[in-house]
């Protein structure tokens, strides 16, 4: 199985290079002023574009948290992103209307807390709604204006009643040491990590993108 690989909340050209350079599919640019991690379009357009010059296959993902039709556009205009990444209290109506607007590709970002959350979602994976799920850990309440890069894993094994004939993406607490039994005890297509290659919030450490991206790559050989 290929397992690719998501370097989530890129703020740099260093960061960049090192997640191009060890061989990720998709770099995430954060669109959510609450985040430590956000970047404004003007700069989000920049490294996107940097993105592009580096590498023919590189995916641009622009995450989003709960944004009106006027910050979509903006976005979507600005940096062209190859994928929309809803992760907010999106409804699956909304997610089609999201969908629709941009005419890019959706991932829905789902919280787990238990099984009902696996299950809800479901609800996002009809026709010209959200094309990929990415289940992520559920922020306790003091946590809760971040939605996601929190650094928190969840009980993986809840995962088991994911159909395994549908690809997702997982994140949540991944770091290089962790990465590797996730892939194997999940059967994620797609593993996407932010503050797991950080050495402070927001401040991603070159060396950590490059050690998880050879631990995705040592995990696709066994």
């Amino acid at each position: 199985m290929t397992v690719e690989a998501k370097i989530c909340g890129i703020s740099t050209v260093e960061a960049l290079d090192a997640a191009i350079d060890g061989g990720a599919r998709y770099v995430g640019f954060v669109s959510y002023p609450k985040s430590p991690r956000h970047v404004e379009p003007p700069l989000a357009q920049r490294l996107a574009a940097h993105a592009r010059t580096r590498s023919n296959s590189i995916k641009v993902v622009a995450l989003v948290v709960d944004p009106d039709d006027r910050a979509l556009h903006k976005l979507n205009e600005s940096v062209k992103p190859n994928i929309i990444q809803l992760h907010g209290s999106e409804t699956p109506d909304r997610a089609g209307v999201i969908a629709a607007i941009t005419g890019r590709a959706i991932w829905k970002a789902i919280s787990v807390k238990t099984r009902v959350g696996v299950a809800s979602a479901e609800a996002y994976l009809r026709p010209g709604c959200a094309d990929l799920i990415l289940f992520d850990a559920k922020p306790p309440d003091e946590l809760s204006a971040l939605p996601g890069g929190n650094g928190l894993a969840f009980d993986w094994t809840m995962l088991d009643a994911w159909p395994t004939s549908r690809p997702f993406v997982l994140a949540g607490g991944l770091t290089p040491e962790n990465v590797g039994a996730a892939i194997r005890l999940t059967g994620a297509s797609i593993v996407d990590v932010s503050s797991g290659v950080e050495r402070g919030p927001g401040v991603k450490d070159p060396e950590l993108i490059r050690r998880f991206l050879e631990a995705v790559k040592t995990a696709k050989q066994t």
